[in-house]
């Protein structure tokens, strides 16, 4: 056997290390162009692909991922979601209150929730709602005009109680139930207070909108205020346990002022029937906020998918899903996943509770980590009490990003995910004790990867073999004989052990 491999090598040439190389090296360079083609196309390795999808069903295997079909993108279609502002900051629907909720965080922690930079865009937010050119003709509003502008806490509420040793003030009272009222209960005192002033307030203003610049003005601020006020107070009611008493107070706002939809009451009408587990009346509010004209949130996308995930998650296995495949129903609810996921891919890691929640900002970036925190730190709740909710999100987000191949470039459902996020992000959270989330950079498959290693290798015993043929004939020799030591030293221990005429007769077969 030793002597046949010897000659073996012997016959061999330099001639045929250069062919047997460069053959290598061709092919290799075909695959390579081959499965980085299908992967610019279809976001996935060919391989990967066919090892996953036929293969390891064969050998027993079970994908816990969505099913990965080539689709082809809309995101062209519509060109004015290009227009959008990327990294417009929006106001948190959900804010908590600053005295008794943030305040108390830094109580026990002695953390700073929030940023300055996320206070600051608050009293830019305070100065144009709560504030008009007139305020100057009233002497309380004139002090809250110029609280809205401290930067202190402790100045500003003692500007509120000076507004209102001169005379009741809405405003004032606002002031106080955000930022000295230490409980909610405290805090709806306040502000229920701030609404009798607000109504009187709101009606006066109303007779005189129309007699010129200076009323519309008023009469606009005026609304803001009682719009503000009437919110909080649902807000209040749904965090001390009178859920119905909020849905029905959110409701009669949402009537009362249609066109202020930049206040996002909606979201907070979700939140609070999610808690009632009333899921008819959410579907009829997602109906009509989940417009295509309308701007997308979190919470439209993930609740959508929470409501279909929800007719099949109790009864959803992922083995039994690969073996017959996704009924309707459940592919109904993967792909509002990947729906939701794409519009804002840091929710899941959050929902599954794979990364620590924090306290929301009180503003936050659609499609950002701030937004991610802002919706689950509300609606983790609603996604543990639908059975298995949690177990299907688990099993099927990560499908998405294998679907967008892309996804800063060209989006599947949306407009490309902002590259700024990340930024504004880093401004809007405390990353002193927050690990800000960044979209997940889409890697190359190994065997792209792989692939490429190979080429490039062949590609070079090729060259090297061209340049200096009998050297590398001398390695060639050299690498073959120990890769076939152990072989050799195998059969010559069987040759030792049997009998002569049988391993001659096992030879000869």
């Amino acid at each position: 056997m030793t002597s046949r491999v010897s000659m073996f090598l012997n016959t061999l040439t330099p001639k045929f290390y250069v062919a047997l190389t460069g053959t290598s090296s061709l092919i290799s360079g075909l695959i390579l162009i081959f499965e980085w083609w299908y992967f610019r196309k279809y976001g996935t390795s060919f391989i990967e692909q066919v090892s996953v999808s036929h293969l390891r069903p064969l050998l027993g295997g079970v994908d816990n991922s969505a099913p990965n079909s080539p689709s082809s993108s809309n995101g062209d279609a519509d060109s004015s979601r290009q227009s959008v502002s990327e990294c417009k900051v929006w106001r948190n629907p959900l804010n908590l209150f600053r005295g008794a909720e943030y305040n108390r965080y830094t109580w026990v922690t002695g953390r700073e929730p929030l940023t300055y930079y996320d206070m600051n865009l608050s009293a830019q937010d305070h100065q144009t709602f709560f504030t008009c050119d007139s305020d100057h003709l009233r002497p309380a509003d004139a002090i809250m005009q110029k609280a809205w502008r401290e930067r202190n806490p402790q100045a500003r509420i003692t500007a509120a109680h000076e507004a209102l040793d001169l005379e009741d003030c809405a405003t004032a009272y606002i002031l106080l139930a955000e930022e000295e009222a230490t409980t909610i209960v405290e805090a709806e005192k306040l502000f229920k207070q701030a609404l009798k002033i607000g109504e009187s307030c709101y009606r006066r203003s109303q007779q005189l909108q129309h007699h010129g610049a200076q009323y519309e003005a008023q009469h606009r601020r005026d609304t803001n205020v009682l719009v503000y006020i009437k919110r909080r107070l649902a807000m209040c009611s749904r965090k001390l346990g009178r859920t119905r008493e909020a849905v029905k107070m959110m409701r009669d706002l949402m009537k009362e002022f249609p066109l202020l939809s930049m206040f996002n009451i909606h979201e907070n009408l979700l939140e609070s029937l999610l808690e009632l587990q009333n899921y008819a009346d959410v579907q009829a509010v997602l109906a009509k906020y989940d417009d295509i004209s309308l701007p997308k949130s979190a919470t439209i996308c993930y609740t959508a998918a929470l409501l279909k995930a929800r007719a099949v998650s109790d009864k959803f296995s992922p083995e039994a899903a690969s073996r017959r495949g996704l009924s309707t129903a459940e592919m109904n609810a993967v792909e509002a996943i990947h729906r939701a996921v794409e519009f804002n891919p840091h929710v899941p890691k959050y929902l599954l509770e794979m990364k620590s929640l924090i306290l929301p900002p009180e503003h936050i970036l659609k499609r950002g980590d701030s937004e991610a925190i802002a919706y689950t730190f509300f609606h983790l709740q609603h996604w543990k009490r639908v059975e298995g909710a949690l177990n299907l999100l688990h099993c099927t987000w990560e499908g998405t990003f294998r679907m967008i191949p892309y996804p800063l470039e060209k989006g599947h459902l949306f407009y490309p995910y902002p590259v700024c996020t990340e930024t504004a992000d880093r401004e809007l959270l405390p990353t002193v004790f927050h690990e800000v989330s960044v979209y997940p950079k889409k890697e190359l498959p190994f065997f792209i990867l792989f692939t490429a290693g190979l080429c490039s290798f062949t590609a070079m015993l090729a060259l090297l073999t061209h340049q200096f043929p009998e050297l590398m004939g001398v390695f060639a020799k050299a690498f073959l004989s120990t890769l076939f030591a152990p072989l050799n030293f195998i059969m010559e221990k069987v040759e030792s052990i049997l009998p002569s005429s049988l391993w001659h007769q096992l030879t000869r077969i």
